[in-house]
C-alpha cells in the first residue's frame, strides 16, 4: 500500500516529469529511438559493459542467497529476452534486487519489497517511473530492438518530489535496458549504479497479476 506522501510524490512527479524531460531531451515525438544521441558519454560506456555487470555481480549474489537467485529463474539469467521488450501502458508491481556489493559496507544480494511502478505514455514516447521506496528511477523507455528497449532517467531519492534533469548530477543518471523474461514479466536491468551494488535488476509484473 502506498501511503499519501508517496501517492502526492507521483502526482508531482507524472506532472512534472512531461516539462523535465522534454527540455532535457527533445520533443518526444522526435526522439525515436535516438537514445544514443541523448546518453552521456559515460553512460554509454556503462551500457556497453552491461555484461561485464553480470559477470561480476551474479556469481557474488547466488553465493550470498542461492535460494532466492534459483527462485527467480528467467529474471536472472543474463541472456534471457524475449519479443515484446516494451511493457505495455499501465500499473505494475515491482521490486528491486541488488546484485554484488560495491564498496565494503554493501551487501551481495539485497531484495527489497514490492513496490508500484506505472508506464505511460508521454506523447509518443514510453515513460517509466517506480513510485515507492527511497530509491526511485524515473525515466523514458527508447526502442532499441524488439526484445530491448533502452531505458534513460535519473534516480529520485528519499521525499524528493521531482526527479533532476538527465545530466545534471552523474549520480543520478541513470541507463539500463527492459527485457521481456516470461509471458508477463519484465525486467529493467542497471549496470554499474552509483550506489551499494555492481547490477540492479527491476522485476515487473502487471498489478493485476
Amino acid at each position: 500500500m502506498i501511503g499519501k506522501s508517496a501517492l502526492a510524490a507521483a502526482a508531482a512527479l507524472t506532472l512534472a516529469s512531461c516539462g523535465i524531460y522534454r527540455s532535457m531531451y527533445a520533443p518526444p515525438g522526435e526522439m525515436g529511438s535516438n537514445w544514443r544521441g541523448v546518453a552521456t558519454p559515460a553512460d554509454r560506456d556503462r551500457l556497453r559493459r552491461w555484461h561485464d555487470a553480470w559477470d561480476a555481480a551474479l556469481p557474488a549474489a547466488r553465493a550470498a542467497d542461492p535460494d532466492a537467485i534459483a527462485q527467480g529463474g528467467a529474471l536472472f539469467a543474463p541472456d534471457r529476452a524475449l519479443a515484446g521488450a516494451m511493457p505495455p501502458p499501465g500499473t505494475y508491481r515491482c521490486r528491486t534486487y541488488k546484485l554484488g556489493a560495491a564498496g565494503p559496507a554493501a551487501h551481495d544480494f539485497i531484495r527489497f519489497p514490492w513496490s508500484e511502478c506505472r508506464v505511460f505514455f508521454e506523447d509518443e514516447v514510453l515513460g517509466l517511473h517506480k513510485l515507492g521506496g527511497t530509491q526511485r528511477p524515473v525515466g523514458l523507455l527508447f526502442r532499441d530492438r524488439d526484445a530491448r528497449a533502452i531505458f534513460l532517467g535519473t534516480l529520485v531519492l528519499g521525499d524528493e518530489a521531482a526527479p533532476l534533469r538527465y545530466g545534471t548530477d552523474t549520480t543520478r543518471d541513470m541507463i539500463g535496458y527492459v527485457e521481456r523474461v516470461d509471458d508477463a514479466r519484465w525486467r529493467l536491468v542497471l549496470p554499474w549504479p552509483r550506489f551499494e551494488s555492481k547490477l540492479e535488476v527491476i522485476e515487473l509484473v502487471p498489478a493485476s497479476e
